[in-house]
């Protein structure tokens, strides 16, 4: 037996959305039902549904930002009880046995860790995400909202927050330490919270200076328009961490001389050209670059339960489920402020 529920889906690769029934499984015992309310559009959801990274698995109902409440429970389920509010990220099962995973790491799972969407189950069954009226995934993968946030503006916090937080968190950072960011679209300005709630003293890096008051509001001490000439010249070696949060190429080599001994470049966006590194610009200072890819369940709850100690939300633009493909060309052409998250009671039939 499943339970039929309306969701969005693409067809195939680059096609517009339709409203379709999808099959939810009935319940296993560790398994939790959960009511979407709402859904964030991440730019991964645009790089999956456009096939841009390849291998993407058609009709494919994106979303990996999820938050809504418990209808039910398996019979298994102890930590979550009917009408809880609980998130859902990026992953809804891994073996949960192995190192990575016993360390909290169920991103690095031995066995692979099972995508929210367009992937498949360890029994072969294809995921569908958030984009949907309901989901249903095992326990541990449900994490607790914490009480009286703004559940739009915490949604997109269940990838772009943890997405940031745990590189943050991972070097350190903490009062004093010197955190540019690139880019202030929906990863880069959750970066900018996080970082100045940390203690850190911020620096947004954007190309042109259309964003400077929201960037100072959101916690920077100072905001740099990047195509003016000479602005990064004046700033090598200014930084102890770099959070590179665009989902395009950068020249990686002329950020990296803005690091000083020892920085790192924190690579979180995945554009689909390579990145590039001259030896150089590592060797010099002992810089390094490395990527990042969210977190594990634990961090994400630590980072839930920080953002609502620090009143931390993503700022977003709450649409309708007709608005979904309007929305991914406006993220693309960064013209979204900062965060679209789908309100799903307008998939409602």
């Amino acid at each position: 037996m499943t339970t039929t529920v309306s969701a969005l889906s693409v067809p195939d690769a680059g096609k517009p959305f339709e409203t379709v029934d999808l099959e939810r499984r009935d319940l296993k015992p560790n398994d939790v039902r959960i009511k979407i309310k709402y859904a964030g559009i991440c730019h991964s959801d645009i790089h999956q549904a456009r096939d841009e990274w390849g291998a993407g698995i058609f009709p494919m109902t994106p979303g990996h930002e999820i938050i809504g409440s418990v209808e039910e429970v398996g019979s298994d389920v102890t930590t979550h009880a009917v009408g809880d509010t609980v998130g859902v990220g990026c992953f809804v099962d891994s073996c949960l046995e192995c190192d990575a995973c016993k360390d909290g790491e169920e991103q690095f799972c031995d066995q692979g860790v099972v995508q929210t969407y367009s992937a498949k189950t360890y029994d072969g069954e294809v995921t569908y995400g958030g984009y949907s009226e309901q989901v249903v995934v095992r326990d541990h993968f449900a994490v607790k909202v914490p009480d009286g946030v703004d559940l739009a503006g915490t949604t997109p916090l269940l990838c772009a927050g943890i997405t940031t937080y745990a590189p943050l968190v991972r070097h350190g950072v903490t009062e004093g330490s010197r955190v540019g960011v690139i880019g202030m679209g929906g990863l880069g300005h959750v970066a900018v919270k996080i970082a100045a709630a940390l203690g850190a003293k911020v620096t947004v890096l954007s190309r042109t200076d259309a964003k400077k008051e929201d960037g100072l509001a959101f916690g920077a001490s100072e905001y740099v328009a990047t195509e003016e000439k000479g602005a990064l010249k004046k700033l090598r070696g200014s930084f102890d961490i770099i959070l590179n949060t665009v989902g395009a190429s950068v020249p990686l080599d002329e950020y990296l001389g803005l690091l000083d001994r020892g920085g790192r470049m924190i690579n979180l966006g995945a554009p689909s050209d390579a990145l590039e590194v001259g030896a150089f610009s590592l060797l010099t200072m002992r810089r390094a670059v490395e990527g990042s890819m969210v977190g594990g369940l634990p961090q994400t709850q630590e980072m839930l339960d920080f953002c609502a100690e620090h009143d931390i939300t993503a700022t977003v633009e709450v649409i309708s489920a007709d608005q979904v493909d309007e929305y991914y060309d406006k993220v693309v052409d960064g013209d979204v402020r900062y965060r679209a998250v789908i309100d799903v009671a307008t998939l409602a039939p």
